[in-house]
Parts: C-alpha cells; structure tokens; sequence
C-alpha cells in the first residue's frame, strides 16, 4: 500500500509491507520488565535487554545510518479494561499484550529509498474477563521526520488464537520503504515509531505505570514506582 506525505522539501511515498507472521508459541509464564518499552529496559540494564530473545535480522548494506525505530511507550502494552468506572484490579482485565522486542535494520545507496526491516515480538495474554479464544488485536507503525511531522501511519490487524490457553507469543516481520528527496537525505533523518491501537483509557493506564502480567490471572495493578 502506498501514501503520500511531505518530508522537509520533498514529497514522499511510503509503502508498508507485512511480509512474514511467525507462528504463535504458548508462554506458561510470561514474567518480566513490565511498563517499560525495549528500548527503556535496555537502557536500565546497561544496554542489556531483559526482553525475550528475538532473532537478528541479516545485516544490509547502507550507505549511512538507519532510521530510528522504537516502541511509543503509551502504546507498548494492550490492557483491555471492562470497567473504568471503579478501581482498576485483575478482575476487570479482558484481554492483554505487551510489544516485548523489537529489531530492526536498513539499506539504501546512492538516491535510492530506504528499506526498513523490522521485526517486532507481541506477547498476549487472556485475563479473566476476556471473551472467547481469541483476538484480533491492532497496532500500527508510523513514520516521522525525527522530532518533527508523522509523514504516514498504517494500521496493521493482528489475528491470535489461544487454543485453550492463557498466553502466547507471536513475531511479526515489516517491511517499510521511505524514499528520499536526495542522495545527501540520510535515515536518521526519520523516526519508526510502533505501537498498539489503543483507546484513551488504555493510554493513561500506561502511562500511570501501574501494569498487570501479560495474562493477568494473579495479583493486582502495581503503583509507579517512587
């Protein structure tokens, strides 16, 4: 799919391409850093993420640096909250998931476009006010000149079955192509940005920092830390 945005004196095409949907894999204990981007639990373990492992992708030639790519954080985690009425606890929590990695990696010479590579890992979890087996879940990748304009945003729908289950992971590959006004355009010039397709009530929860396990079947929505 293609679209048409403006990027400082040049108008630009981007096109996004979901070219690989990993199988989903069961998770009986989905544990970890919660309420923090990748990036954030990297950078607080001195570069070393605790977020579960994800393939590399296959180093591509470019002739500068590649485009930024992070997970917005208001957007990192889906907790579907059925009732916001009173206190936020586990037995109000629908369905679940967290963006728990993502890598990605760049090519571009001379004046031709930049292909961004990214792959991006999706735990999700079912709490005990979900309804049914299974979600199609929704996220999107945006694409912005850095601290500047979003030059496009697609939507992308994420089908996941739980087969009877209360968690699974599934990995999602995409393919973004940002062309260039120029040979001297370089990709730090741009920023991918990921998140979940998230309602305002869903966005303050994150950024309130309380969070549940990714299945929230047990314990209760943690404080911000002090």
């Amino acid at each position: 799919m293609r679209f048409a945005a403006l990027a400082s004196a040049a108008a630009v095409a981007l096109m996004f391409s979901a070219t690989c949907a990993a199988a989903q894999s069961p998770q009986s204990d989905p544990r970890g850093q919660r309420g923090r981007s990748p990036q954030e639990q990297q950078e607080e373990n001195g570069g070393r993420s605790s977020a579960p492992r994800l393939a590399p992708l296959g180093r591509s030639a470019a002739a500068g640096p590649c485009p930024f790519v992070k997970v917005l954080y208001d957007a990192a985690r889906y907790v579907e909250l059925t009732d916001v009425s009173g206190p936020i606890t586990i037995a109000n929590v629908g369905f679940t998931g967290e963006i728990e990695g993502l890598v990605s990696d760049c090519a571009y010479q001379s004046d031709d476009p930049i292909t961004v590579q990214a792959r991006v890992q999706f735990n999700l979890g079912r709490g005990p006010r979900a309804q049914g087996d299974g979600l199609t879940y929704r996220y999107w990748i945006a694409v912005t000149e850095r601290n500047r304009a979003v030059l496009d945003k697609q939507y992308f729908d994420l089908p996941v079955s739980f087969d009877g289950g209360d968690s699974t992971t599934v990995t999602q590959d995409q393919t973004i192509i940002i062309p260039r006004a120029e040979a001297t355009t370089s990709g730090d010039n741009f920023e991918i940005l990921v998140g979940f397709d998230v309602t305002p009530a869903m966005a303050e929860f994150n950024r309130s920092g309380s969070r549940f396990r990714v299945n929230a079947g047990t314990g209760a929505a943690q404080p911000p830390a002090q």
